[in-house]
């Protein structure tokens, strides 16, 4: 008969209820802890980091016409007697388009033809007497030098001679004045001809056969042509607020009411300087360029355009609402991601940008050295300590900058903002001096913009959420859509951050 090991059997026994108690107490800890964890995010209203695409636009209406349109009207008067031509119909340089009663300029004509020959027989006579008083003066002038004449006879010679050559100029003069008149009536018979200066399509006739037109102080209009219909344009009214950012070469979308399932696209092909003023509302006349290729557009039409001034693709951007977000304990979040005896970073993420631009550059190696021991030096300089400097790095008080905007002084007056930005720059074009002396011209050019760029850069500080506590975050925004807004920095897709604190609950 075999024994069995039963004192090992009661030890096991007495450590279950060990290994229960173990557990629950573990749960409790971890359920315990999330808790906690859960609460403390709980606290807060937080938005995600996402990665899209923003698209920035402007709205604006206007209304679509022929790239060049021309009226055509008439320089004289009297009864149209042929229209040959009517709305929509294509027409060609030089094709006639009307006709008005050409009586009144042929009888015009006539009568200017008789008055030449009237004045050509009035030469042919004054030349006649002009050719007998000169040899009436040549006579006595003869005479005279025998003194067989009296003097005085050669003087009234003298001037008959004179008078029969006026005679016979003034004559002349008669001719080339009526064979003008006769030539304008003739100019004025050939517009009683209204043709077609230019190749096009009709778009408006405000003539009938029988109708009388009068060429007073102007020319009456007759038809508009569209030149030509396959390019068109539209002359959009922008904001003042929004003219600064259109340029010439962005793209636009629009739509017409009469074809709500189509999008149509144009470019801006310029930016008008005459601005107008409607109710203390003032614009900017907008032109874009629409290719009408197929003929789908028409003349007239409103359309609703959008004008692309950004299209920010695959990049990081958060809620507007986290932007506006500023705790009352900034200096001591601030404070907490110093390093202990260390300053709080100063500059923004600049020189992480700059490094970024001029990595996009193609350096040379030495231009890339000289780069480097810029930097170096930039950084040296941010990290040093301000003396008196106060503990978050901002001054504090009322009238400071909007919320998370970080400045270095000067509070919200643009006027001393963009004083700030100036000596900013000049002191980044001194520090970069010898780099910016290796460059060629676009590079130059090139770094120029993107120190500009750079300097002129709004930075804000948004607060990332991370186990349960808050961490301050300094970002470079970018473009903004109203709702979302570029944003690059320490930040990383699907990260937390704080848009406001919730209400506490009992």
């Amino acid at each position: 008969m075999s024994t069995r090991p039963k004192p090992r059997r009661r030890a096991v026994s007495r450590l279950v209820p060990v290994i229960v108690i173990a557990a629950v107490v573990a749960g409790g800890l971890w359920f315990w802890s999330q808790r906690n964890a859960a609460g403390a995010e709980g606290a807060w209203r937080t938005t995600p980091v996402e990665r899209g695409d923003i698209r920035v636009v402007i709205s604006a209406t206007g209304t679509l016409s022929a790239t060049s349109t021309v009226v055509v009207g008439s320089q004289v008067s009297g009864q149209i007697t042929e229209v040959l031509v009517d709305f929509n119909d294509p027409v060609e340089q030089g094709q006639v388009l009307a006709r008005i009663d050409p009586a009144t300029y042929q009888a015009q004509i006539e009568q200017g033809s008789a008055q030449i020959n009237s004045a050509r027989a009035s030469l042919a006579q004054a030349q006649a007497a002009l050719r007998n008083a000169q040899l009436d003066y040549d006579r006595k002038a003869s005479l005279a030098g025998q003194q067989l004449v009296a003097r005085s006879d050669v003087d009234l010679a003298r001037a008959a001679l004179d008078q029969a050559r006026a005679q016979a100029t003034s004559a002349q003069a008669q001719i080339v004045q009526q064979t003008a008149s006769t030539q304008t009536s003739r100019i004025n018979m050939e517009r009683t001809v209204i043709r077609s200066p230019v190749d096009g399509t009709i778009l408006t006739r405000s003539i009938e056969p029988g109708q009388t037109v009068a060429a007073s102080l102007q020319a009456p209009e007759l038809f508009t042509i569209a030149e030509d219909l396959r390019k068109m344009r539209i002359e959009l009214a922008v904001d003042e607020a929004d003219i600064g950012q259109v340029q010439v070469g962005q793209g636009v979308t629009f739509t017409a009411d009469a074809f709500n399932d189509r999008r149509f696209n144009g470019t801006v092909e310029q930016v008008r300087l005459a601005a107008t003023t409607t109710n203390n509302v003032v614009t900017y006349p907008v032109v874009v360029a629409v290719d009408n290729a197929d003929g789908t557009l028409l003349p007239g039409l409103t359309v609703n355009a959008e004008i692309e001034v950004s299209n920010r693709e695959n990049v990081l951007k958060i809620a507007n609402a986290a932007l506006r977000y500023r705790p009352a304990d900034a200096a001591e979040i601030a404070a907490a991601a110093r390093p202990e005896g260390g300053a709080a970073p100063r500059g923004g993420g600049l020189a992480d940008d700059l490094a970024a631009a001029a990595a996009a550059m193609q350096l040379t190696a030495p231009q890339q050295a000289a780069f480097e021991d810029a930097l170096a030096a930039m950084r040296e300089r941010q990290q040093a300590p301000r003396a008196g400097a106060p503990a978050g790095g901002q001054r504090a008080g009322a009238g400071g900058p909007p919320p998370g905007v970080m400045v270095m002084g000067g509070g919200s007056d643009p006027r001393v903002q963009a004083q700030i930005r100036q000596r900013m720059t000049d002191r980044f074009q001194q520090t970069f001096a010898g780099f910016t002396a290796t460059l060629d011209a676009d590079q130059r050019a090139q770094w120029n913009r993107t120190l500009a760029a750079t300097v002129g850069a709004t930075r804000v500080t948004v607060y990332r959420l991370v186990d349960g506590r808050r961490e301050a975050v300094p970002v470079r925004l970018g473009a903004s859509d109203g709702s979302m807004t570029e944003a690059s920095g320490a930040l990383a897709e699907g990260d937390l951050i704080v848009t406001g604190e919730r209400a506490a609950t009992r």
